[in-house]
């Protein structure tokens, strides 16, 4: 999929024009990036549930700053269940090719089903290279937006998810609220600690790399370690 700073995906614009100032290192970062450099888990050739995520910048209405626009899965789910992460999910047939304008729809589609968000106030302004999710299979396609005109949002289903919250990037970068997540599998992986949750796995991971490529990023101790499980 191109992730040049416009072009047209069907009737879905993926566009880098008026976005504010402090986006543009984001914009800039997400058009030369690696999908080797974003995760060491890469898609199959063959294979794998094609799917997406919205990656959603906004600004806080209460001058705290960019924020990120996450939900936390509700605890009775099979899979992630009590995991903060984007809104996202598996393309539907409707949403079109998967190779096109598919995993931008599915991204807008998903996040309005979650959230209550309402798409056509979400600029898409770029598309970040397929990733892979080994323990679901999942084909990810990281989309991101500019919350050109925000909506309220909420959990629309709380037996998929719990809530719905912004986090300011601010708190993200914030050495103090930074730490090594460490699961009984082995995994270690960036973590964050905001808004009473603990972010990890495939979505800190990627909040991980974006504020690392936009310059963003502060220096933490890496050894402040989280234990799961």
């Amino acid at each position: 999929m191109t992730r040049a700073s416009e072009t047209h995906n069907g009737d879905i614009t993926v566009s880098s024009d008026g976005l504010p100032d402090w986006l543009h290192p984001v914009a800039r970062a997400a058009a030369g990036v690696l999908p080797e450099q974003l995760s060491r888990y890469l898609p199959p050739a063959v294979g794998g549930r094609p799917s997406a995520v919205l990656i959603l910048f906004g600004e806080g209405a209460d001058g705290s700053g960019p924020e990120l626009l996450l939900m936390e899965r509700s605890s009775s789910l099979r899979s992630h269940a009590g995991q903060p992460s984007f809104p996202g999910g598996a393309l539907d047939p409707q949403d079109g090719d998967p190779e096109g304008e598919g995993p931008l729809r599915a991204a807008l589609r998903e996040a309005e089903e979650e959230t209550g968000l309402d798409p056509s106030g979400v600029q898409i302004f770029a598309v970040l290279p397929r990733l892979y999710i080994p323990v679901s299979s999942f084909v990810v396609t990281p989309v991101l937006g500019w919350w050109r005109s925000p909506s309220p949002v909420g959990a629309v289903d709380l037996a998929e998810t719990a809530r719905v919250f912004t986090v300011p990037v601010a708190d993200l970068v914030d050495p103090a609220n930074r730490a090594t997540v460490v699961h009984p599998s082995g995994y270690q992986g960036p973590a964050f600690l905001v808004a009473d949750a603990l972010v990890w796995g495939f979505t800190a991971g990627l909040i991980d790399r974006i504020l690392h490529f936009a310059g963003w990023e502060r220096s933490w101790d890496r050894t402040k370690s989280v234990p799961l499980g």
